[in-house]
């Protein structure tokens, strides 16, 4: 009785087994920013005991003898707001820098895959951490005219026009950049979608022009 014996594959080599080792060291001093994103970990967190308190300190006022009034009410929960905003920011550093700049997560067909991160690249990355600045911007500006009207003890207000007015130039600042991160995304998107595939076509078309 003859037995077949299929012929082994040589393993892949390493791609690294080619690189000099100068190469080498620059392209594992990626591992050093593993840490940092441990560190953001931890971050989120502070975040999540800090989104803890607030509650507690929103619910602990809604039910207590002296109740909130509907503008303290609206800075809690803005306060709230401004917490979650700030972890899905830590979350897209954490997860797409990671992804971008260290290593793959290899989370290719998993049920809890994030929808942006199959698409994600140092631009996209930096658009959306952009945008999510933006909307904290918002928060803070929109907590800073809430607390315009409150004044101290002795008469000045809490919040200045000057503080208001700078405020707002730098939210407006964050807005514009915002938007010229994501026109020139657009702008490389453009450009790679409009490549000439000539070479590609040409290639493809040679067979038959030799035959010819």
């Amino acid at each position: 009785m003859s037995t077949t014996t299929t012929p082994r594959t040589p393993a892949p080599q390493p791609p690294l087994r080619g690189m000099s080792p100068i190469g080498w060291a620059i392209f594992t001093s990626r591992w050093l920013q593993a840490p940092l994103y441990l560190g953001l970990i931890v971050a989120q967190g502070v975040y999540v005991v800090q989104f803890m308190r607030e509650l507690w300190h929103l619910v602990e006022g809604a039910f207590s003898s002296h109740s909130l009034d509907e503008a303290d009410t609206m800075l809690l929960v803005l306060g709230l707001v401004d917490v979650v905003m700030i972890s899905n920011l830590l979350i897209m550093v954490i997860i797409g820098g990671y992804e971008t700049f260290v290593s793959r997560i290899r989370l290719d067909n998993h049920p809890d895959q994030p929808e942006w991160l199959s698409h994600v690249n140092a631009n996209v990355l930096k658009t959306k951490l952009a945008m999510s600045i933006v909307g904290i911007s918002s928060i803070h500006l929109l907590r800073t005219f809430i607390e315009s009207n409150s004044k101290h003890a002795d008469g000045t207000p809490v919040i200045t026009s000057e503080v208001m007015l700078w405020q707002t130039v730098i939210h407006l600042a964050f807005i514009v950049s915002a938007l010229a991160l994501a026109l020139i995304d657009k702008m490389g998107r453009d450009d790679s979608h409009h490549a000439p595939a000539r070479p590609a076509a040409a290639q493809s078309m040679l067979p038959d022009e030799l035959g010819s």
